[in-house]
């Protein structure tokens, strides 16, 4: 018997609700409406994202978000069997709001709730493509301070194999920005000015590419990115698609080769790239050609849900569910739990 899972994304500076209805066993559930909020304009006064703010945004627009998702997808409110969010990682001010609201709707409704955890969202999110991958693969996770590769033997069977120990990719693309004096969001900003420079202007380290391991580090890059800046002086403006391509091009090289390093370790086939890094035209081509040279599949989520969205909290809650690994709670308390390591849930304990 299928079920309709109602997902809530707050974690940060976007507001997601979706609809997903589950499926027969081995089936994909399947994503019925879904509706997103940016405050990316919001935040660009202040060159970043302002935690008291992006709550009072959430407030404001979770509701009618609700609203427009039941009627596109064309169900009651009652309907709905389970009401998920996202418990963590994130602001925890943001992530108050979207727990409290699902709680608030579940109790009202008389369904239980599920707190999903926000990696494992953008973990799944690729089986909302119309090219699902297939368990077991290697994840690259590069979203926002998150920069990871996993082993997915399944839905809740997840092994760490490397992380940053610093600044993460996301981190390395915003902070490369500020210092060449672009707008927020830095990332997108220097992606886009990034096709307009040559990418071999400027020799720029590759941290921890010949480490043995399969961690990263991108905080000596961005220090790198500031020392060729301020050398630059007043002939920064004319050569920053330059220093921008060359700072690209280091990301993504690291990026690359640590997942198919990845791959030789476990002897995996499949990768899954997942999070807003996920959206980098260059890193797809790279990562694109070189897997199609060793006969590797490649899974992305569609490029509109890279970002935050409701679907991969609907999603990951759906399958879950499917799996028989879910644990839901009726009694309608809460927690949030801002800072939560993937590596800590499992099947049997989200």
């Amino acid at each position: 018997m299928s079920e309709l899972i109602l997902g809530i994304e707050s974690s940060c500076d976007e507001t997601g609700v979706a609809l997903v209805r589950t499926g027969a066993p081995g089936q994909t559930p399947q994503l019925l409406a879904h509706a997103l909020h940016s405050q990316i304009e919001m935040h660009q006064a202040y060159g970043g994202v302002v935690p008291e703010l992006a709550s009072r945004d959430h407030i404001r627009r979770v509701l009618p978000l609700t609203g427009a998702v039941l009627r596109e997808a064309g169900v009651a409110l009652d309907q709905v069997n389970v009401v998920a969010y996202t418990r963590g990682p994130g602001l925890a001010g943001a992530l108050l709001v979207g727990a409290g609201v699902a709680s608030a709707l579940a109790a009202a409704l008389d369904r239980p709730t599920m707190g999903v955890h926000h990696l494992e969202g953008h973990l799944l999110s690729p089986f909302l493509s119309a090219d699902p991958p297939q368990f077991p693969f290697v994840a690259l996770l590069v979203s926002g301070g998150h920069t990871q590769l996993m082993r997915v033997d399944g839905v809740g069977r997840y092994a760490l194999l490397g992380e940053t120990i610093d600044d993460a990719a996301g981190e390395a693309f915003d902070k490369s920005a500020k210092l060449l004096g672009l707008g927020y969001p830095g990332g997108p900003a220097l992606s886009r000015l990034a096709g307009e420079g040559d990418a071999r202007a400027f020799k720029l380290p590759r941290p921890l590419l010949h480490s043995g391991d399969l961690d990263f580090s991108f905080a000596g890059l961005k220090t790198a990115v500031l020392t060729q800046a301020q050398r630059l002086g007043d002939a920064l403006p004319e050569r920053r698609a330059d220093l921008a391509a060359s700072t690209q091009a280091a990301i993504v090289e690291v990026l690359v080769k640590k997942t198919l390093a990845a791959l030789a370790a476990t002897g995996l086939q499949r990768v899954v790239v997942a999070g807003g890094v996920g959206a980098n035209r260059l890193l797809r081509e790279q990562l694109d050609a070189a897997c199609a040279q060793r006969g590797v599949r490649v899974h992305y989520p569609e490029l509109h849900l890279c970002t935050d969205n409701g679907a991969m909290i609907a999603m990951a809650a759906a399958m879950r569910l499917q799996a028989g690994v879910a644990q839901l709670r009726r009694d309608y308390a809460f927690d949030v739990k801002p800072r939560w390591p993937l590596e800590e849930i499992s099947a049997s304990n989200p």
